[in-house]
Formats: structure tokens, sequence, C-alpha cells
């Protein structure tokens, strides 16, 4: 079985005829989600959060990447999909894992739910603000010189 290294590897190789366009999707958190599926189906009761955290992560960062793939104007739909489905990721870790840790397991279960959308939130507004503001600064949308293939 392939790791996940490798699936990235591989999605990210235009070149390669091996893999068909299906398999170039954003290969990563595709495994964190199909990885959350299947713990939370092991242990429905405990832990379907997971999936439904995992559901909303990949679909975040589908659409983010998705946006930058199909050269849509300006960079604050990929800026705001990726961002929400990395914090979606770090909540599901914290939310799973946060009472197991050293210190963590001081806080209450609440700030594993909230703490990472209370730190990335004003981050991401702050990303997409600026990139519009550069947008219309330049006349256009930014595109960095990879996105112009």
């Amino acid at each position: 079985m392939p790791s996940s290294a490798a699936l990235t590897v591989a999605a990210k190789s235009r070149q390669s005829a091996r893999f068909p366009e299906s398999a170039r999707r954003p290969a990563a958190v595709t495994v964190i989600f199909a990885t959350a599926t299947a713990l939370s189906v092991m242990r429905w009761r405990q832990d379907y959060y997971l999936f439904i955290i995992g559901a909303v992560a990949f679909t975040a960062a589908t659409i983010g990447y998705e946006h930058r793939r199909r050269h849509r104007p300006g960079d604050a739909g990929h800026i705001a999909g990726m961002g929400i489905g990395c914090t979606a990721m770090l909540t599901a870790f914290y939310v799973d894992n946060g009472p197991h840790l050293p210190l963590w397991d001081r806080l209450p279960v609440l700030a594993f739910w909230l703490g990472p959308a209370a730190i990335a939130a004003p981050l991401i507004v702050r990303a997409v603000i600026r990139a519009r503001r550069a947008s219309r600064a330049s006349g256009g949308p930014q595109r960095s010189r990879s996105d112009r293939r």
C-alpha cells in the first residue's frame, strides 16, 4: 500500500501517464479524510465527529484547490478554502488527541473545539483582505508563474 507521501508526489507529477486526471487531486487531504472515515466507522458512537470534521476539511480544501486549478480570478477562494480545511484538520486532531496530551489535558473540552478556529479565522480574513488589496492595486488577479501554465 503506497504511503501518503508517495501519493502526493504522484499527484503532483503532471507528466505521469500512470495516473489519470482524477488521481491528481489533493492526495494528502484525501488520505486524511479516508483515515478519519475509517476511524469514525470503527467506533461510530464515540468518533462520529471525526467523519463530520473530515468531510468539512475535505470539502473546503477541494474547493480551495479547484479555485486555483481552474484559474478563477483572485486568490480569496483558494486562501479561504485551504485555510478552512487546515483549521478543520487541526480541530479534529485536538478534539481527538488533546485530552491525552501533557498540559493540554488541563484545558476545557470547548478549547479543543473552538481554539483552532479562534486563532485561524483572523489570519484567514487578514490574508483574504491582503490578497484582494493586492489584486486591486495591480489591476487584476495576482497569479504566480507556476499558475500560468
